[in-house]
């Protein structure tokens, strides 16, 4: 299953799915749910990410993978069964509805898809809004074994990886740093900002992709690792990098955030 879907493929064929309404706002725990209310998709549930789509902020960082447990439940509580097919989506960007695009394919569920563009394109194209919220009986969804690559932070500086920093450049310098207490980079990452993988709010194409990972000196035969401040937008590059054919790649699931926990890691900075 492609990891993508457009707006006007949702919007002709919307009672095939369980749609996802991701909004989320960092530093604003309130604000996803505060505009799920004010109007959303017809249909849509809305995933939080700090309550549904993370464990608490610990060790593990500012957004650390949820227990399996606690989220195979979730998933059956939203309706899922063992042949849902998701639909995720969050104001544009999709970094936020790629979490729930990763999580759902770490449970082992693979038909789950992306709405490139988000509620912008949804809009743009004149399509409707509700503030309804949908009653679902619940799902008989089961885990499985997971489609993903994880790499823990022990194995962060032993893998033969390349790790792929998707924060900005002035983050990964250490120039500065508005969310994580230290600034700065973790030894050996390579700087590519997620928000490059899109052009006018939407995913580019396969063939951009590809060339923009080969120009950054990212090979198909390479293992690479995904990390960003906390892992919810180093998800964007595993989902562009697989649009773009290469191989899945591995999230740090706690990134910067984790990895600054302990003073004996070492942090880089600069280029």
């Amino acid at each position: 299953m492609h990891p993508l879907i457009s707006v006007t493929e949702l919007h002709q064929r919307q009672g095939e799915f369980l749609i996802f309404d991701c909004r989320a706002a960092l530093g604003n725990l309130e604000q996803g749910r505060q505009d799920f209310d004010a109007g959303h998709i017809p249909g849509a549930v809305h995933a939080d990410l700090d309550k549904d789509l993370s464990r608490a902020p610990g060790d593990g960082g500012r957004h650390p993978l949820p227990e399996r447990g606690d989220l195979e439940k979730r998933f059956r509580d939203w309706g899922v069964n063992k042949d849902s097919i998701l639909v995720c989506y969050d104001q544009n960007h999709g970094a936020f509805a790629g979490r729930l695009w990763w999580l759902a394919r770490w449970l082992g569920h693979e038909s789950v898809m992306v709405l490139d563009g988000g509620l912008d394109a949804w809009s743009n194209e004149g399509y409707s809004l509700e503030e309804e919220i949908p009653a679902r009986s619940p799902g008989n969804f089961m885990a499985s074994t997971p489609l993903t690559k994880v790499c823990e932070v022990s194995r962060v500086l032993t893998e033969d990886h390349q790790l792929l920093d998707a924060r900005d450049a002035t983050r990964f310098r250490g120039e500065q740093e508005p969310i994580d207490p230290i600034a700065g980079h973790i030894p050996g990452a390579r700087c590519l900002p997620f928000s490059g993988n899109l052009e006018d709010g939407r995913f580019r194409s396969a063939g951009q992709l590809a060339k923009r990972f080969s120009d950054a000196g990212l090979e198909k035969d390479q293992n690479i690792t995904c990390y960003c401040g906390s892992g919810v937008s180093a998800i964007h590059h595993i989902l562009a990098l697989m649009i773009a054919g290469y191989p899945e790649p591995a999230l740090y699931p706690g990134s910067w955030s984790e990895w600054i926990r302990d003073p004996e890691r070492p942090v880089a900075t600069g280029d």
